[in-house]
């Protein structure tokens, strides 16, 4: 027989969590092991250069290997739907498109305060400890989130949910509250494989697996290096992170636009300017981006992406933004203006910049831009 004291807590957590504007909330134990799957990733190398999936692998793997004493987890999550599918902003060459999770406020912040006045709730109420965690230590947060009934992970490995479709954003709370668990909820994506078909770059080697190094969403956000070369085009306006997966998926029919105000999409993040962007030196880009989660990625290389995506616009208005970024301080910048400029510019305009830059550029990556052969434009693509 169930102890009431313990399902007494699950109803009070829970109206505690939606008073406070969770949208989803479940509960599972604290002995689940997540070391198969993570360990076949990390073999893998499907990480890049993310070395700190692997530096916490053991203590990541369980909830208990992060802190022996818990005995439940509770799963959160706050929907941050937009209003419309982004698919469409794919269309917007001359036009940045952000990641819809980072047109707002820095979910980490605003969901750690709810996070925090809640296991403060808890501890005060039940005199249980509390541990809160959203996307800052190492969590497995989508499979926890799947066995406390919030989703399930989906082909794409991202969360889906029955209610909220792609759009949750998952936070947790570990305790020493002994809590039944809530029912896991089951993989629903049957035969479909519209996430995986829609990849641009071939992220999924298959079902349920993510090799990062292809996806656009750690090559813009995570990578530090020069993107190589077989990805740029594909990235298209995509300047910081990747929706396709996300938006493409049919139980998005059920989601809803967010009711939240810290993730409405900030007006200079719905659909800026490329060459706007472009023109951003450090200072600009830290008061752009104050509490965002770009600001986290860096001007250089939010600034390389940018440059990317002015070379895949086709719009040769772009240039003089372009041939301002060839003098940048960063080579990462510098290399993509190389490779925008041969893209979008006359072979007269080319020359006539080679001839200003290439004589005093050190690096050997923005060397090789320089000197790698001009690709013809497809048809119509540059106006």
């Amino acid at each position: 027989m169930r102890n009431p004291v313990t399902d007494d807590a699950r109803t009070e957590i829970t109206r505690l969590a939606n008073a406070l504007g969770f949208d989803s909330v479940g509960f599972t134990s604290g002995d689940g092991d997540a070391r198969v799957g993570l360990r076949g990733f990390l073999d893998k190398g499907y990480h890049g250069d993310m070395t700190w999936l692997a530096e916490a692998a053991e203590r990541r793997s369980a909830p208990m290997a992060l802190w022996p004493g818990v005995r439940s987890v509770i799963a959160l999550g706050m929907n941050y739907g937009p209003a419309r599918n982004p698919l469409g902003q794919r269309e917007l060459r001359d036009r940045g498109n952000v990641s819809v999770y980072a047109r707002g406020e820095d979910y980490h912040k605003s969901m750690k305060r709810r996070l925090k006045r809640l296991a403060g709730d808890i501890h005060r109420r039940f005199g249980a400890e509390v541990k809160v965690f959203v996307d800052t230590a190492p969590v497995m947060e989508k499979p926890l989130a799947q066995t406390a009934g919030l989703g399930w992970q989906g082909k794409h490995t991202n969360l889906v949910s029955r209610d909220f479709g792609s759009w949750l954003f998952l936070g947790e709370i570990f305790t020493t509250l002994d809590l039944a668990p809530s029912t896991a909820e089951a993989d629903r994506c049957g035969s479909c494989r519209a996430c995986i078909e829609i990849c641009p770059t071939d992220a999924f080697p298959a079902p349920y697996r993510l090799d990062a190094r292809r996806c656009i969403s750690y090559l813009t956000m995570e990578y530090k290096g020069h993107i190589p070369r077989q990805y740029r085009v594909a990235m298209g306006n995509r300047i910081y992170g990747c929706d396709d997966c996300l938006a493409v998926c049919p139980w998005n029919k059920f989601a809803r636009r967010t009711r939240h105000f810290a993730f409405a999409p900030r007006a200079e993040l719905t659909a800026p300017r490329l060459a706007d962007l472009a023109s951003l030196d450090e200072a600009g880009f830290r008061q752009v981006f104050a509490g965002s989660p770009i600001k986290r990625t860096g001007r250089d290389r939010f600034v390389r992406n940018v440059v990317i995506a002015l070379g895949n616009s086709g719009d040769r208005s772009g240039v003089p933004a372009v041939l301002s970024r060839l003098a940048d301080g960063s080579p990462l910048v510098r290399a993509m203006a190389v490779w925008a400029l041969l893209r979008l510019a006359t072979p007269d305009v080319v020359a006539g910049a080679r001839h200003q830059h290439l004589a005093e550029e050190k690096d050997d990556a923005v060397r090789a831009e320089w000197n790698t052969e001009a690709p013809s434009p497809s048809p119509g693509q540059v106006h």
